[in-house]
């Protein structure tokens, strides 16, 4: 992220982006929240016509596209432009079929953030990994994803990081 992404980079610019974006809202995604300091959001894949399948139910691609890339985005809010976040892999359990609107909620504890914070300090890689139970509006779980990400400081700020330790002893 540069620095005039940053300055740009708030909650509520995220939410009206993404939820302008045509892979979201054709997918019938919407974001509903994104906290202030980007550690929880809550969405929702709206039941339509276009994203059911042939057994009437939400669309399994619709379901996967849910919880893509939320993590990422939420902690290049909290980390900002010193890191790079990407997605590294992800994996779908469908539970049962989702017959109505379905509902993901994202959160990031201040432990995970620690243990990334730590496992990041001298510029190594980190791979979080974060479970997100869709659910329908009946609150019972439709599918569990798992989601595996890529975390590291950029290497100018691995420099910084370095010579500032250095510096500190």
């Amino acid at each position: 992220m540069n620095k005039t992404l940053e300055k740009l980079y708030k909650p509520n610019i995220v939410k009206w982006a993404l939820n302008s974006w045509p892979p979201f809202w054709g997918s019938g995604i919407k974001i509903e929240s994104i906290s202030e300091d980007f550690r929880e959001a809550r969405l929702r894949l709206k039941l339509r016509w276009w994203n059911k399948n042939a057994n009437r139910s939400q669309y399994g691609g619709s379901i996967f596209s849910l919880t893509d890339p939320v993590y990422s985005l939420m902690l290049m809010g909290i980390l900002g432009r010193q890191y790079y976040v990407w997605d590294k892999e992800a994996s779908i359990n469908f539970i049962k079929p989702g017959h109505s609107d379905l509902y993901a909620e994202f959160l990031i504890s201040q432990a995970q953030l620690d243990a990334i914070l730590v496992a990041t300090a001298n510029g190594d890689k980190c791979f979080p990994e974060f479970i997100i139970h869709v659910k329908d509006k009946q609150g019972d779980v439709v599918s569990e994803v798992h989601r595996k990400l890529y975390v590291r400081k950029k290497p100018k700020y691995r420099q910084e990081s370095d010579y500032q330790t250095d510096n500190a002893a």
